[in-house]
């Protein structure tokens, strides 16, 4: 297990290149564990990963068990599809102002798109999925599930 900290600043310019780096990284590696603080005096977040890498093999993300991982970032989304979307959209921003987060820390809109399409039925299914890694599936895998199963 590896850890990186990211430093995400505030005023939309540097709020908008952070993010990007930090989406980045986050496409490219299995999250372990993360934890964020608010440093008040300088206003920026600051972002803890544990994560272990992910490998490239002709194009698709894979890790070291050679277990492709899904991504619908490229496809498009039905009507029913697109309902999903929202509600896990709707979701993420919930859960994002109860922790006092950005929403794209809860997940990105590439990995809630994933998660329309594919439609996980167990938890273990969700780590078939990129981006979604064991921190994620233990905080937020019931619920994701729980929406997938009301709409």
């Amino acid at each position: 297990m590896k850890i990186k900290v990211f430093k995400i600043g505030l005023d939309d310019r540097q709020l908008e290149k952070d993010q990007k780096t930090l989406e980045a990284f986050l496409e490219s590696h299995d999250i372990i564990k993360v934890e964020t603080a608010f440093v008040q005096d300088e206003k920026y977040w600051s972002v803890v990963l544990y994560f272990e890498e992910l490998k490239i093999v002709q194009q698709s993300v894979v890790k070291d068990s050679k277990t492709a991982k899904y991504s619908a970032e490229d496809e498009a989304l039905n009507n029913d599809e697109l309902k999903i979307l929202e509600a896990l959209k709707y979701w993420r921003s919930e859960k994002a102002k109860e922790q006092n987060l950005p929403s794209y820390f809860i997940a990105s809109n590439k990995e809630l798109m994933s998660v329309a399409k594919y439609k996980p039925a167990k938890k273990e299914e969700l780590r078939d999925i990129k981006g979604f890694g064991k921190h994620k599936i233990e905080n937020y895998g019931e619920e994701i599930l729980e929406i997938l199963e009301s709409i």
